[in-house]
């Protein structure tokens, strides 16, 4: 009997590999239906799975998912971009080279860029044959022939040929859910250990993490991380003091609280402060 082979991977199974999403995607779930008709057309059906899966966030801290549940104002999927940048059109034309929905085949933007660009289908054809069209702030466009989940996956992957979206470099690819976050400031007393050693001792305590950049000046530094599965935003510095900055949703206080004086502890420093900036969880009183 010969030997049965795996079943292929599709694009969303590699970009979930590649990019966990997170435990409770935002806004992901509603009726789809309604959806459609308040929109006026049929969408991708591996749009629909991609927002089911991850809902409303950014890739790469480069490209904004819109869907179309929740409110979240110029994030929810209801763009009609004639409406939008009709005006400009007629006085720039050659500006626009796409027809913009609902003009038949026009764009339909289903994501936004960080510097202000749209992603869009090119609406001509059957929606799951949709192309994807990057436009640009600048009105500069690419175009790939591809849907909405295979052009992430080689987006993510480094194998997409284009200029419009770039991440910042040396970051590897991740998911970041939108989502309502307290920020507490955790000031530290020094350590006996070098900052590299500290800051790989509380990423490893806390991880898997995903890298968010970094900055150093004058040998002050800040490092950015992210915890995908639970949406935590880190910031460890000396630029502003000796401080680690914790961004969690209010529903996270307690677990958040306990792994991250957990870390702490781990780097031999002491917990000074923990002031509340933003939101209303209270650590070091609990």
């Amino acid at each position: 009997m010969p030997e049965q082979q795996p079943p292929e991977r599709t694009p969303l199974d590699r970009l979930t590999a590649r990019l966990p999403p997170p435990a409770a995607a935002v806004d992901a779930q509603g009726d789809w239906a309604a959806a459609e008709r308040a929109l006026g057309l049929r969408l991708p059906d591996d749009y629909r799975r991609l927002v089911e899966t991850y809902g409303r966030g950014t890739f790469w801290d480069v490209l904004n998912l819109r869907t179309p549940f929740g409110d979240a104002g110029p994030m929810r999927l209801d763009a009609d971009l004639a409406a939008d940048f009709g005006p400009l059109r007629e006085t720039s034309p050659e500006d626009y080279p796409y027809p913009l929905f609902p003009e038949p085949g026009g764009l339909f933007s289903w994501a936004l860029t960080d510097s202000g660009g749209h992603v869009c289908w090119l609406t001509e054809g059957e929606p799951d044959s949709w192309p994807v069209v990057v436009w640009s702030r600048d009105d500069d466009y690419e175009r790939f022939a591809c849907g909405t989940v295979a052009f992430l996956d080689a987006w993510t992957a480094g194998r997409l040929t284009g200029e419009l979206l770039r991440p910042e470099p040396g970051l590897a690819p991740y998911f970041d859910a939108t989502i309502e976050r307290d920020h507490v400031y955790v000031r530290l007393g020094e350590g006996d250990l070098p900052y590299d050693e500290r800051l790989g001792i509380l990423r490893d305590a806390l991880g898997p993490t995903a890298d968010r950049g970094s900055f150093e000046h004058d040998g002050a530094r800040q490092d950015h991380f992210l915890v995908p599965r639970t949406g935590w935003h880190l910031t460890y510095e000396t630029a502003y003091g000796h401080t680690l900055r914790v961004a969690f949703p209010p529903a996270d206080s307690e677990a958040a609280r306990r792994a991250v004086l957990d870390a702490v502890r781990r780097t031999g420093c002491a917990v000074l402060s923990c002031d509340t900036i933003h939101g209303t969880s209270s650590w070091c009183d609990a």
